[in-house]
Order: C-alpha cells, then sequence, then structure tokens
C-alpha cells in the first residue's frame, strides 16, 4: 500500500486454498449481479495484489483500475477529477450530485456490458471525492448492474464517507497457505523445522511472512544455523508497519504500548479496559474505563476491552519499543493488579536477569489447579520461568511443562520448539522421559507414526528405569502411570500403523513376556501390585488381550476402564474410556464417552484434544449407523484439526467423511486423496484402509461392483496387501456384495469364514446381521432365502444400528426375490429398502432401489420416494449434501464460505451448486433463493 506496507506479497495464487476460490466467488457475483466490496485487511495483507488480480480477471466488460495518490488528498475533487478523466471525461466536474455524475459517467463508458471499477487506497482520496465514491456505491449496491471493489485498510476505522458498505476482509493466510508462499519464495528449501517456525512467526501475515525469509540467511532456512532471538524483532516490524506509528502523540504511544504489554499476560487478543485505565501513565487516560479506545484510531473498545484493529500493529508497538519504557509498562500493570499469575507474569518482564524465587512463584501459579488458567497462559509462564532459572535441570523441566501446554493449545510446532530447549542441556532421566514422552504425542498426531513410537518406547524405557531408581532411594513411593502412559503411546502409534506385532510389544514393554493364549486368569496379570489397577493399567491390559483374541480377558478390565470414564472429568481419560467401548463394540458408552470428552476439552481450551475427542466421537457415530451425524462431527473435527496443525487427525476425519459420502452419494475422492496423502506419507494404515473402503463402497453404491471388488480384494484377503489388522474385517459385507454381483463369489468364500471370527467377539454389533447377509449372497438357492430372513431379524434385534445396513439387507433379499420372478414379496422388499435408504439420506442407493422396484414392474412411491424415481418437486430431488449447500447459498453464503462449514474445497461445492441449478431447473443464485424461500412457506424441508 502507499507509503506503508509492501506490495504484492500476497498474490493471489498464493491462497490457493482459500482466497482464490472466495475471489473466484466474488467476481462470478460482480459479473453477473454487480456490487459493491471494501476490500479490508492488516497492513502488508495484500488489499492492491487482491485487486490487481480483480482488474486482470475480469473478462466480461470495461475495467478501470486506480490508485489513490496521497499527494493529492488536499485537493477538493481531485480524486473524483481524476477518475472522470479515466472514464473520458476530461475538465472539471459538472456541477450536481457528485455520486450521480460518477455513476452516469461509469454507464456511458460501460454501455449495456458488466463492468468493474477498482479504487486502490480509496480512504486517501479527497472527502469530496470519498463522498462521491460513496453515493455512487451506495446506488450500485441497491440497483446492481456495476461492480465496485474499494481497498481501505482494516488497522483504523473506515473513513465514514465510506463507511456502511459491505466489506470483504481479506483473512490472513492458513499455515498451509503461508508454507506454500515460503516455499515458493525460497525455492524448497527451506528446512522443515524452520519453515513451521517462520509460519508461526508471521502469523498469517504474508508481508511478514517474506520479511522474515528475507532476513535469514541460506544456512539459517536450511537449518544450518540457529534462527535469530526473536524471529521478528523490533527491525523487522518497524520496517513492515513502522510507518503507521511515525509521529503519534507520546502519551498516544504510551498508551497503545500499556495495551500491548497487557496483551502478553492473556491468551486472547485485547486487554481489560479497566486495568489499562488504572496502569495507564498519563492522567489524560484516566476517564474512563473505555474512554482510551477514543484516543486511538489503532484499538477498539468492545465488552470492556481493549484490543489493536490490527495484531501485527500491536505486535510492532511492543516490539519497537526501548526496553525501559516496555519494563514500565510491565510494572504498571502488575501493580495494577491482584496477586495472581498474571500480575507474576508482568513483574517477570521487568527483571532482567535470573531470578529463581520469582519462576518458582511462577510454576506453582501455573499448575494450581484452584485459577485453572488457560493452557496459553500457563505455557507462557512455565516459558518464562525457564528463562529465569538458573539451574539446568529446573530450566528443561519448565520448558517441558510449556511444551506440554503448548501441544494442549493446539500449537505442535510451539511444542516441538520448547521440548528441543529442554532436551538442549542435561537433564534428569525423569525429566528426559517426560520430553519424549510429549515429543511421541506431538509425532503421533502430526508426524509419521512409526517415530512417534519410538520416541513412547525411549520414554517408557527413561521413566521405568526413573521409577526403578526412585523406589530404590529414599522419598515416597515412585509414581508408574507416565511410564505406562507411553506404553500405551507406542501402542496407540503401531496401532495407527497397523503393526499388530509392534503393537503388542509396546503393550508387554518392561513386562515380560505376553500372556500365553491359554493362561489363565485375567488380562491384567502384569498389573503393579496395586490393590485396584489404574485406568491406563486396565487399557493397557485389556488392549493386550484384545491383540491375543482373547476376548474373555478383555472384557473385564476394559469394561472396568468405561465405568471409570462415566464419571470422569478428564478428557484424557474420557478418551480411553471411548476407545474401550469401541473395542468392546458398545457404540452407545463410546458416543456418551466421546461427547463428554469434547465437553471436557472445550471447557479447558484445550485445542489439541478437541480434534481427537471429535476424532472418537466421528467413529462411534459410524459404528452406531449414525453417518450423517459422523459426517457432522468429523466435519466440526477437521477443522479443529487444522487449526492445531494435525495433519494425522485431519487424515482420520477425512476418513470418516469419505465413509459418510459414499452412503449418501456424495463424491469421494477429495476426502480419500486427502486422507491417503497423509497416510501413506506418516505411516497411518487405519486411515489408509479406512479411505480405501470408502473409496469401494462409492462405487458399489454407484453400480460399480467390479471396480469395489477390485479396491477391497487386496484389502481382505489374506496377504500383504492386507488392509489395517483392526479394520480389514469390516469391509468384508462390502467386498462380499461386491464379489458375488461381479459374478465372482468364489472370491468372497474364504473371507466370510474369518468374518465369522470377527462376528463372533461381539465388538461389533452389526457384525451378525452382516455375516447372515454374506452367507445369503453365498448360498445356494434353497438356503438364501431363510439367511436372508435371519439377518432382518438380527437387525431387528441390534438396538441403534441405524437404518443403512438394514436396508442394504433388504435391497439385496428383494433383488434376489426378483430374479426368482417373486414379484409380489420382491415389490414389499425393495420398497422398504428404498424407505430405509431414504429415512438415512442415502440417497445413491436409495436410486438403486427404485430402478429395482421399476425392473420389477412398480414405480417407486410417493412422497419421500419421488427424490428417487425423478418425479417429485423442488428440493426433495437434491441429495443431502446438496440440500446443505442450497441452504447455506440461499441464506447468502459464499461458495467459500459454504466450503469452510463443510470442510471440503470450493471446486467441489462448485460441482455441487451445478448440479444443484440443473436439478431444479434454476439459472442463478437469486432464482435459488426465491425457490427455497417458496418451498419453506410451502412446507418443504431443506
Amino acid at each position: 500500500m502507499t507509503g506503508q506496507t509492501t506490495p504484492g506479497p500476497a498474490s493471489h495464487r498464493y491462497r490457493a486454498d482459500t482466497q482464490r476460490r472466495a475471489i473466484a466467488d466474488l467476481m462470478d457475483r460482480l459479473r453477473t449481479e454487480g456490487g459493491v466490496r471494501l476490500v479490508t485487511g492488516e497492513p502488508g495483507c495484500g488489499r492492491s495484489a487482491f485487486l490487481a488480480h480483480a482488474a486482470r480477471s475480469f473478462r466480461a466488460g470495461p475495467v478501470w483500475h486506480l490508485r489513490a495518490d496521497p499527494a493529492d488528498s488536499a485537493r477538493p475533487r481531485s480524486g473524483l477529477h481524476g477518475l472522470l478523466r479515466a472514464l473520458g471525461r476530461p475538465g472539471p466536474p459538472p456541477a450536481g450530485p457528485a455520486g450521480d455524475t460518477l455513476l452516469a459517467a461509469l454507464r456511458e463508458a460501460a454501455g449495456p456490458t458488466p463492468h468493474l471499477l477498482c479504487v486502490d487506497d480509496a480512504h486517501l482520496w479527497d472527502p469530496a471525492s470519498r463522498a462521491a465514491l460513496g453515493e455512487a456505491a451506495a446506488r450500485v449496491r441497491v440497483t446492481g448492474g456495476a461492480g465496485l471493489l474499494l481497498a481501505v485498510p482494516g488497522h483504523r476505522p473506515t473513513v465514514p464517507e465510506l463507511a456502511g458498505l459491505p466489506a470483504f476482509p481479506l483473512a490472513p493466510l492458513t499455515p498451509h497457505d503461508a508454507a506454500q508462499l515460503l516455499d515458493e519464495a525460497t525455492d524448497h528449501t527451506v528446512d522443515p523445522a524452520v519453515r513451521a517456525q517462520l509460519v508461526s512467526e508471521a502469523d498469517g501475515s504474508p508481508a511478514l511472512l517474506l520479511a522474515l525469509a528475507h532476513r535469514l540467511s541460506p544456512a539459517q532456512l536450511r537449518g544450518h544455523r540457529e534462527l535469530p532471538v526473536p524471529v521478528a524483532d523490533g527491525e523487522v516490524l518497524d520496517a513492515l508497519v513502522g510507518g503507521h506509528l511515525a509521529g503519534l502523540p507520546a502519551d498516544h504511544t504510551e498508551l497503545l504500548l500499556t495495551v500491548a504489554a497487557a496483551e502478553r499476560a492473556g491468551d486472547t487478543p485485547g486487554a481489560d479496559a479497566a486495568l489499562v485505565h488504572r496502569a495507564a501513565p498519563h492522567p489524560g487516560h484516566r476517564a474512563e474505563a473505555t474512554g482510551p479506545a477514543t484516543a486511538s484510531p489503532f484499538l477498539v473498545a468492545a465488552d470492556g476491552r481493549l484490543r489493536f484493529r490490527s495484531p501485527l500493529l500491536g505486535r510492532a508497538v511492543y516490539a519497537t519499543a526501548p526496553p525501559e519504557r516496555r519494563r514500565a509498562a510491565h510494572r504498571a500493570l502488575a501493580g495494577a493488579l491482584p496477586a495472581g499469575l498474571p500480575a507474576l507474569l508482568h513483574r517477570s518482564w521487568t527483571v532482567t536477569g535470573p531470578a529463581p524465587h520469582l519462576a518458582s512463584a511462577l510454576s506453582a501459579a501455573a499448575a494450581d489447579p484452584a485459577t485453572a488458567p488457560p493452557p496459553a497462559v500457563r505455557r507462557t509462564a512455565h516459558t518464562r520461568a525457564a528463562e529465569l532459572s538458573a539451574d539446568d535441570a529446573e530450566r528443561a523441566r519448565q520448558y517441558t511443562a510449556a511444551a506440554e501446554q503448548a501441544l494442549l493449545a493446539g500449537d505442535s510446532p510451539g511444542a516441538l520448539r520448547l521440548l528441543d530447549a529442554a532436551r538442549s542441556r542435561p537433564v534428569p532421566t525423569a525429566v528426559r522421559g517426560r520430553t519424549e514422552l510429549l515429543r511421541g504425542r506431538v509425532l503421533l498426531a502430526d508426524g509419521p507414526v512409526d517415530d512417534a513410537r519410538e520416541s513412547f518406547l525411549l520414554a517408557a524405557g527413561l521413566l521405568a528405569g526413573a521409577v526403578a531408581r526412585s523406589a530404590a532411594g529414599p522419598g515416597g513411593p515412585p509414581d508408574p502411570e507416565p511410564a505406562v502412559a507411553a506404553e500405551l503411546g507406542a501402542a496407540d502409534a503401531a496401532w495407527a500403523a497397523g503393526d499388530s506385532a509392534s503393537c503388542l510389544r509396546a503393550l508387554t514393554h518392561g513386562h515380560g513376556e505376553a500372556p500365553r493364549p491359554g493362561a489363565r486368569g485375567t488380562a491384567d496379570a502384569t498389573a503393579p501390585s496395586a490393590a485396584r489397577p489404574t485406568l491406563l493399567h486396565d487399557h493397557r491390559d485389556g488392549m493386550r488381550a484384545v491383540l491375543l483374541a482373547r476376548f474373555d480377558l478383555a472384557a473385564g478390565p476394559l469394561r472396568r476402564v468405561v465405568d471409570r470414564g462415566q464419571d470422569a472429568d478428564d478428557c484424557e481419560e474420557l478418551m480411553r474410556a471411548a476407545a474401550a467401548a469401541l473395542m468392546l463394540g458398545e457404540v452407545t458408552a463410546a458416543r456418551r464417552a466421546g461427547a463428554r470428552a469434547l465437553a471436557a476439552a472445550r471447557t479447558a481450551g484445550y485445542a489439541a484434544l478437541e480434534a481427537r475427542a471429535l476424532e472418537y466421537l466421528a467413529y462411534a457415530d459410524l459404528r452406531a449407523g449414525r453417518h450423517q451425524l459422523a459426517r457432522a462431527h468429523a466435519e466440526e473435527g477437521l477443522r479443529a484439526a487444522r487449526r492445531a496443525a494435525q495433519r494425522n487427525t485431519a487424515a482420520h476425519h477425512h476418513a470418516v467423511l469419505a465413509l459418510a459420502a459414499s452412503i449418501e452419494g456424495d463424491p469421494v475422492t477429495e476426502h480419500v486423496t486427502a486422507a491417503l496423502t497423509t497416510a501413506r506419507r506418516h505411516g497411518l494404515a487405519q486411515a489408509a484402509t479406512l479411505a480405501q473402503w470408502a473409496a469401494a463402497r462409492a462405487d458399489l453404491g454407484a453400480g460399480r461392483p467390479r471396480e469395489a471388488a477390485d479396491r477391497l480384494g487386496p484389502l481382505v484377503r489374506p496377504g500383504p496387501r492386507r488392509g489395517h489388522f483392526a479394520v480389514w474385517m469390516l469391509a468384508v459385507p462390502c467386498y462380499v456384495e461386491a464379489a458375488v454381483l461381479a459374478g465372482h463369489p468364489e472370491h468372497a468364500r474364504a473371507v466370510v469364514e474369518d468374518f465369522a471370527l470377527w462376528a463372533a467377539c461381539g465388538a461389533d454389533p452389526q457384525a451378525p446381521a452382516q455375516l447372515l447377509r454374506c452367507r445369503a449372497l453365498l448360498a445356494p438357492p434353497s438356503a438364501a432365502d431363510e439367511l436372508f430372513l435371519r439377518a432382518l431379524d438380527s437387525h431387528e434385534r441390534t438396538s441403534g444400528a441405524g437404518d443403512f445396513e438394514r436396508a442394504r439387507t433388504e435391497l439385496l433379499h428383494g433383488m434376489w426375490l426378483r430374479r426368482r420372478r417373486r414379484l409380489r414379496e420382491a415389490r414389499t422388499r425393495l420398497g422398504e429398502a428404498l424407505l430405509g435408504f431414504e429415512r438415512c439420506g442415502a440417497q445413491v442407493w436409495a436410486r438403486q432401489a427404485g430402478a429395482e422396484l421399476r425392473a420389477n414392474g412398480a414405480a417407486p412411491g410417493t412422497g419421500a420416494g419421488e427424490s428417487v424415481g425423478g418425479t417429485g418437486g423442488g428440493l426433495s430431488r437434491l441429495t443431502p449434501q446438496q440440500l446443505r449447500i442450497a441452504r447455506r447459498v440461499a441464506e447468502g453464503a459464499t461458495n467459500r464460505e459454504v466450503a469452510l462449514s463443510l470442510s471440503v474445497s470450493t471446486r467441489t461445492v462448485d460441482y455441487h451448486l451445478r448440479n444443484v441449478f440443473a436439478t431444479l431447473g434454476v439459472r442463478s443464485r437469486v432464482e435459488l433463493v426465491r425457490l427455497v424461500e417458496q418451498e419453506e412457506k410451502t412446507g418443504a424441508q431443506l
């Protein structure tokens, strides 16, 4: 931007998954309907690049792209004169309303074709020209026909003449987009750890990201030399946005510094206005609690808090202030606060050397369960305690504690940097074990799971050794729980990798041989000699028994884990309870524990655990046959995983979304590809198997049994390509159906017997009915009918299993009956299948049932069935995903906003929206809105 902002760093092409699609949707609206948008954003966010791209990409008609000149801002109507000259009207503006003159000139120059006017830095125009521009924009907003894009800064209030116009804020870059920008700017030479740190430091600002990359040497970018501390120092921030702060009065600067300093002790943007009022050093700031905001255009007051309009500007205020002024601000804030962690933090920023007593007080306050500060604040406290500690061991303990809080807050890269700081000096064995335990947790959520397993195993050995030495020495009894947690972490990593042997070894790590399959007793025979085994020991022993196929030994310890979870408040305990319930096949208990874990994570502010809790909840929903609920939870979980930089967790959510889409008939390719990309890179066999199953089930639903059988055969048949040991059997019913429909039933007979062993263990409530269905498909005609009927009876006895699996059995039975000319019975069975598929939103499967009914000589029924036969009216003919998209579009959401809300790409939204338009016979969003409103008035349910 003019004089203040680095132009063009956020070129439109760097926003591949967000702003590029947003601008495409905006340009579509401007091209077809016209309209006005104020393009706003932080300094360096790329407003100029955005307008330049919009001007280049608008091909529906003429485009005028102007940039305001601050040198002309003092001359009345200079901006209007320049614009009229560009439109072919030289000379002074004519008399009369300036807005009407401008609008008339635009329409005269453009003729009947669509046209676009882009004005960069419109706030720098003189007031009279801004008023004319605002009047014209207000008219265009009502009448349409023209497109106006006006770029104004977002770090200060919008000028009055343009206030009230609809805004198009340029969002910060996502971590993924920022990494892409950095890779391109450095020719893909940046080290992954350095990339993560620079992306985190830039906090979504493309200009700051490029400035940081330019600051570092090639050796630093490649990770061969240490990075400067801090990476984003005052010099970098001043070069980027310092011009906005030049020339401010001293008391104004002190106010901004007080707000910036107060923000450092919190976990949310802004500061308590009353605190700033008490700490502000100048009398002019002591009027009212919210009064200081009126003294600065850079601040906004709301709900008793003051915050910077631009977080980047707030960082620059603090970083560029002299150290003594920063310490004075913190000293004033500490004096204005009651005793507690915030006051201690501000005190800590007033000292310049080691302060062991203050470090101890910070650590104790951060760990105080009575106050329970958010994890981001605890991280800051432990980090500061480490910096103030004189002892290496204590410093490592504090860095490790800070890393744990960073991980809980959803900052995995930050957690790894803190762990590296803890490991950079000699530390006690127990501290090193704790460090490796946390490193394993980071990698399990966002890295190669084999590496995570090795970190967990190293942690287990170190922690167990520390326990043994503690037991031999003086003091209280040692705590074995961290060592058991590390063993379970190693087992979780091996489970995710599909390595059952390594999983079993991890669960017997340090405990001798695994229990023999024929041994008497319980699976917790290796638990410590305590009166009552702990939850972690029970989970370990139950999981070990499951891997040994000793479900009789697994039931006791796993049942105790589930029971304890009913009264637990701890998120980790609740997720263990959900996992144990899934191993027991108790999906209702799993869903309950997952929901409570989610609530606990949100209450505590544990962003990292929120995505994992949603993963357990989504899997439990799938196992319960509630695929639409699973989809909702997985969409939410995917957003949470992306926020927390948990690629592995995101891959599992993509797999769930693909499975749900394979039932509803929506495209699965995007979610399958996303899941497999991360799964192959990080060794996630479980996510890969689920994604491949989803692709095959989509083939089967679309009437492509041969392709489905080809996909599933290697996953379910014995051999090196068999899928995940705990997942492949779930895909067996699909494979049997596909093989039979493809004309190769002989390929499926062997795996049915393996599936029978799975069904007998009781871990899957739907498996007995699915087994009977598989046997019916492979049975001779004399036995098949009875087996189908028994399968349907089994579905009836399975409570809470949903409609989908039963409808599939009814469909296959109806098809079998029709091919034997038992048309009346077939019609009844196929009609029931159709209704079942419609109830659960499985439209592609409902179309199969409808086609079978028509082949049987009967049209699908009225009402809901019309959506399958194609004779229904309006919205009832849309698939569930199309209905969701139509509703959001009718509510005014852009394609980008719809994509973000549904965790899909804008390309997928475009695809569905085209199908919606074709199905409903509408040609624009306006027609879609009218149709939706009309059908809702007549009682249609969207």
